[in-house]
């Protein structure tokens, strides 16, 4: 082989071996750029995912918010209507309460229910002997049905007519516009057992209280029951 054929051999085998190097060099840089695009794809699949996740996230953080705040303004509103609903009970209560203070003043009548609340307060105790207390104004009123009153209690109950002693320490007065918040009794009696462990406050004022809570239920279903409804 003389020295053209053996150049000429070298160069083909020079582009050979270069062909198959720029092949190989194209392979590795296809290779690359689809390992490249899918890493790409996948880093931007993950923040899309992130951005999507941290979305929902905010999403549901201001639906809890929106669901407090609801809650907290409903909330309000209804311990406004209660409250709404309190005063205008209360109110009433009040109403009924300055309306007591005009049973004292028909004489009559006044008296003959001072009576029957004595005789009511003596069926309740069941004591030979008790304590009765009384407005300073009503003083009168009680010594006046005093007698008559024991004397009923004695039939009704079928024993000996009580004792009564009448305290000289007396239930407060009226209600008065130049003290509203002074202590008043507008009226009635409180008695005792002699030993003061019982005690049947049989005043107006008390009376009004148990009637009242008493009552309580039906005033409110028929004040708001279309309110609530």
């Amino acid at each position: 082989m003389n020295d053209a054929d053996v150049s000429k051999q070298i160069q083909q085998m020079v582009r050979f071996i270069r062909q198959e190097a720029e092949e190989k060099a194209n392979e590795i840089s296809v290779s690359a750029e689809e390992e490249f695009n899918i890493e790409k794809l996948q880093l931007v699949e993950a923040e899309k995912k992130k951005i999507r996740l941290e979305y929902e996230r905010k999403e549901k953080q201001v639906q809890v918010r929106k669901k407090i705040e609801y809650s907290m303004q409903l909330n309000a509103s209804r311990i406004k209507v209660l409250q709404a609903q309190d005063d205008l009970v209360n109110s009433m209560k009040e109403a009924a309460a300055k309306e007591l203070l005009d049973i004292s003043h028909h004489h009559h009548n006044y008296e003959r229910l001072v009576k029957e609340l004595i005789v009511q307060s003596l069926l309740r105790l069941k004591e030979p002997s008790v304590l009765l207390r009384c407005r300073k104004a009503d003083f009168h009123f009680v010594e006046s049905v005093l007698h008559s009153a024991k004397e009923e209690y004695a039939n009704k109950a079928k024993v000996h007519s009580p004792e009564i002693i009448v305290d000289h320490i007396h239930l407060p007065p009226a209600p008065s516009d130049e003290d509203v918040h002074a202590s008043f009794c507008s009226g009635g009696v409180v008695l005792a057992s002699r030993d003061g462990k019982i005690v049947f406050e049989n005043s107006l004022d008390a009376r009004l209280d148990v009637v009242f809570r008493k009552k309580l239920p039906e005033i409110r279903k028929s004040l708001f029951s279309q309110v609530a409804a």
